[in-house]
């Protein structure tokens, strides 16, 4: 007896629906995201052989190069925090504008006389102001960077209580005199274990 023979029907599948998930994807990845701002301190990073990967949260960043200190404070909650401490102890107040522009700042490395007028220069003006600039004080007289460690730590504990882990971004031509006077400072806030950021050279044994 011979088979019955199926006939073919061509096969349509609506896509409505996953082109509406897709572009609802997209469009969430797209307004959550946060752009990637620019390293206003070119440093030229030794290379390693020894890989971690560096925490993105309750972080501090410090570069170090041309004999300039630049500070990055992850987080926008914790940045815009010690914002507030830092206005406190100088005595200087920040608009609810300024500090959500801190917020969303990455390093920096100005005095704090003049960091009003580096919250609200656009992104090209910041970056020429920042190579121009002298960064963050550590001299003994003015110490703003171990205030900026000390309220940056304070934040961190008060708002996630956690600690505060540090990393430093140092240029590989770098004058050692420099790098050992941040980590002096560090040291004092008994600051004792910190990372220090690398380019990869090869593979870990």
């Amino acid at each position: 007896m011979a088979r019955a023979k199926v006939q073919r029907k061509s096969t349509s599948i609506d896509m409505t629906a996953m082109c509406d998930v897709s572009f609802l994807l997209l469009t969430f990845f797209i307004l959550t995201a946060t752009s990637r701002q620019p390293d206003p301190l070119e440093v030229k990073i030794p290379s390693s052989t020894y890989k971690i990967k560096v925490p993105d949260t309750d972080m501090g960043i410090l570069s170090i190069g041309k004999e300039k200190v630049f500070y990055e404070i992850i987080g926008k909650d914790i940045k815009m925090a010690t914002l507030d401490k830092m206005g406190e102890t100088y005595k200087i107040k920040f608009t609810p504008e300024e500090r959500e522009r801190f917020g969303v700042l990455g390093a920096f490395g100005v005095p704090m006389g003049n960091l009003k007028q580096f919250i609200m220069m656009g992104s090209e003006d910041r970056e020429k102001f920042a190579k121009q600039s002298v960064g963050i004080p550590a001299d003994s007289t003015n110490n703003e960077l171990a205030n900026w460690l000390l309220k940056s730590r304070e934040s961190v504990g008060e708002l996630h209580a956690a600690i505060m882990r540090f990393s430093i971004k140092g240029d590989a031509d770098q004058e050692y005199p420099m790098v050992k006077k941040v980590i002096d400072i560090m040291q004092k806030q008994t600051i004792n274990k910190f990372s220090l950021i690398t380019s990869a050279e090869g593979s870990a044994k």
